[in-house]
């Protein structure tokens, strides 16, 4: 039940509520406040919406228009499962908070791995049947998951997430030097001074910005560092005429689903970990916004992940999670009403609606991005090892955890062909960093403290519904 409110809410984007019993969270402000807040939301959640499409796309090797009707899926499916979350139906789905939702960036190394072990034609079609079964398998899990975060303390989500930030980063490294390893000037100066420039230019304004300009460095480092390409003949704007202005995806654009079991395993673990994820961020922003949050809201908002996660590969999206910088974005501002967020959801969606807007992201220079994706993807891990801090290393067998099940996820970065004699199932499942990891982190949490022990040192299992 919603806790009153006992008050105006504080911060300078608030407003006095419109009567005693509305809380902050359902409280309806002003547009000329509405929508500045609104914009940040956008611009934090931003890069890590583009991200998941822009590798994949690359990966699986599509042109510019494949690339482009990526991008504009993943914003679609974003604004989608934002405004759901955000506005719902009560009792059924959405946990009615400012929380947004979208492509999660943990799910795309076992994507890769997929596309790896699939020919062409295969890869995003076996990658979207396997989303679409993990989909699934969120919607089935969700109203028991409570029962299941004992097995998810925050030393096995902390693995995952550090390793998520670890196994990508030979991504913008690679974007850096051209993208394009085949390329003669691959790795070549004029590349790498780019990628140098962009990652300057961030962090100059992170170190003397001040309040949304910082919010907004790497957006910012994305269209500086493009402009500086430009003089240099490094930057291509041809897409931008022959893209659509507006035009929603198309249904299976990109083939039929295949569903292969080892990438539905793999799909499905990584699932856990982002479940895990969206818990503790409806958690957390239950605190931020001083309204409780019980077993049965956190069900809603999961299911809220599943259906988007089951749908989403259908006009071309990928697993939905919940985005953390966006919880640092309410506690950051004060701004706690839900309907902040919906706006933000809706601009996505319209967004998502027109292609055009999805290109110009794909005009920016590999090197930019590979600048940018230092920062991004750096941030993730920095995130897991803030997690681990707070996950009693000081205990042996803590420590012990942590190490090998960072070493198994790390085996598929510093030895790809590890698993090259292994069968192809054991490949896509190992194959990736973060299912590795994820898969040891988990057998030793059992192994330590809850094998042969009263309880264990886990948490609380949270009621559901």
């Amino acid at each position: 039940m919603a806790t009153p409110a006992q008050g105006p809410a504080e911060g300078p984007c608030s407003t006095a509520p419109e009567g005693p019993e509305v809380h902050p969270v359902d409280q309806k402000l002003h547009p000329s406040r509405l929508v500045p807040a609104a914009l940040q939301h956008i611009a934090a959640m931003y890069a890590g919406v583009v991200t998941p499409p822009l590798i994949i796309g690359q990966a699986v090797r599509l042109d510019t228009a494949g690339q482009t009707r990526l991008i504009a899926a993943s914003l679609l499916i974003a604004g989608v499962a934002t405004l759901l979350q955000t506005l719902g139906v009560k009792g059924l789905v959405g946990n009615r908070l400012p929380f947004v939702n979208a492509a999660s960036s943990a799910g795309i190394a076992p994507m890769l791995a997929i596309a790896e072990t699939n020919a062409t034609d295969d890869q995003l079609p076996a990658i979207y049947g396997a989303v679409m079964v993990a989909g699934v398998f969120c919607l089935a899990v969700g109203p028991f998951f409570g029962k299941l975060l004992r097995f998810f303390p925050p030393l096995v989500t902390g693995v995952v997430i550090t390793l998520i930030g670890v196994t990508l980063m030979p991504v913008p490294v690679a974007w850096a030097q051209g993208g394009d390893k085949a390329a003669a000037d691959f790795g070549s100066m004029k590349h790498l001074a780019l990628a140098a420039f962009t990652l300057v230019v961030i962090l100059l304004i992170q170190r003397f910005g001040r309040g949304f300009l910082r919010q907004v460095a790497l957006l910012l480092g994305l269209l500086i560092g493009t402009l500086a390409a430009i003089p240099f003949g490094m930057a291509d704007f041809g897409a931008l005429g022959s893209a659509p202005v507006a035009a929603l995806p198309t249904p299976f654009a990109f083939g039929a689903p295949e569903f292969q079991p080892a990438a539905i395993i793999s799909l499905c673990l990584v699932t856990l970990v982002l479940m895990t994820e969206s818990s503790a961020g409806m958690l957390a922003i239950g605190e931020i916004c001083g309204r409780e949050t019980d077993g049965r809201t956190i069900t809603r908002g999961l299911r809220t992940d599943g259906i988007a996660t089951l749908l989403g590969p259908v006009f071309g999206g990928f697993p939905t999670s919940a985005f953390a910088q966006n919880v640092g974005v309410v506690s950051l501002t004060k701004v706690r009403s839900r309907y902040v967020v919906a706006a933000a959801g809706g601009a996505l969606l319209v967004l998502g609606a027109f292609p055009v807007l999805g290109a110009v992201v794909s005009t920016v220079p590999m090197p930019v991005l590979g600048g940018a994706g230092i920062v991004l993807f750096g941030s993730i891990a920095v995130s897991g090892i803030r997690t681990l801090s707070e996950a009693g290393l000081d205990d042996s067998s803590n420590i012990i955890l942590v190490a090998v099940s960072l070493g198994a996820g790390i085996i598929p970065l510093a030895a790809p062909t590890f698993y090259v004699d292994f069968p192809a199932w054991a490949q896509t499942v190992l194959g990736s960093g973060i299912s590795a990891g994820a898969l040891v982190a988990v057998a030793l949490n059992l192994f330590f403290h809850h094998l042969g022990t009263r309880g264990g040192a886990s948490a609380p299992a949270l009621k559901s519904s």
